[in-house]
């Protein structure tokens, strides 16, 4: 949040997405939105392995305060619903256990479900504006949502293996940008072990490529001294200047995107 900013009250809470359609599961959300005004737009949060914890409930309402909606769901809704870690070792270990049982599929009709109830909470003649940010796992999940009908533009922070495929097996996540969708800005730290610099240099070229097709600015790939998870408070590698800097740009990336949508 930049300084300059004044937060605003909000409420938020936990609810629940019912299924509207027979692939889909219910997906118990944290919900969080400014308590007065018209909002702004809407952000799907999609966390990181860890699930919807508290540092992700954090980030819903902290877009709350700056005056839009904000839902964050769980990916891994099918195998573990209510997953809620910490950053340990045995935490990992359990959130990637979770990981490893997604596909892109079931991802995928997920997020639409969760597109469509967050336009829904805009007028039947004007749907809110729609955008998406995710963390790590979250971020790979981000690009691959990024083409989502209903969705003006996706933040994709630190997801890794976006060069080599996508959940469940595919070509690499990374292909979507060739294709019609929404705006992408990619958040990366450049000493980020799990993000290796042949594949900066491949989301680079990629970012490039869908630019030059005359489309506007697309894409965008802003790149940081900081490692892995440098925006999470919770996690060791959080850098503090960094994160302000990522964080200045992903909040002006959505106030030009969501724009005039709503």
């Amino acid at each position: 949040m930049e300084e300059t900013d004044r937060p605003e009250p909000f409420s938020a809470g936990w609810l629940t997405l019912a299924p509207e359609r027979p692939d889909e599961v219910p997906l118990r959300s944290w919900w969080a939105r400014p308590q007065s005004g018209q909002l702004k737009g809407a952000l799907l949060i999609l966390p990181e392995i860890f699930g919807v914890n508290a540092w992700v409930c954090t980030v819903a309402n902290r877009w709350a305060q700056l005056g839009y909606g904000a839902l964050a769901i769980p990916l891994f809704a099918r195998s573990a619903p209510e997953l809620s870690l910490g950053y340990g070792p045995a935490q990992l270990q359990e959130g990637r256990s979770h990981k490893d049982r997604t596909s892109a599929r079931t991802l995928l009709v997920d997020g639409a479900r969760a597109v469509r109830w967050l336009q829904s909470q805009g007028t039947e003649d004007q749907p809110l504006a729609v955008g998406c940010m995710g963390f790590c796992f979250g971020g790979h999940v981000a690009l691959l949502a990024s083409a989502l009908e209903g969705l003006a533009g996706s933040c994709v922070c630190y997801g890794a293996g976006v060069v080599q495929g996508r959940p469940g097996g595919g070509p690499p996540t990374l292909e979507v940008l060739s294709r019609p969708g929404g705006r992408v800005l990619f958040i990366y730290g450049r000493e980020d072990p799990l993000v290796p610099t042949d594949d900066l240099q491949a989301i680079a070229t990629a970012v490039d490529q869908a630019n030059a097709r005359g489309e506007g600015e697309r894409a965008q790939l802003l790149t940081f001294a900081a490692g892995h998870g440098f925006l999470c408070e919770a996690r060791d590698d959080f850098r503090p200047v960094e994160a302000q800097a990522a964080w200045k740009a992903i909040t002006a990336f959505f106030a030009q995107t969501l724009a005039g949508k709503s």
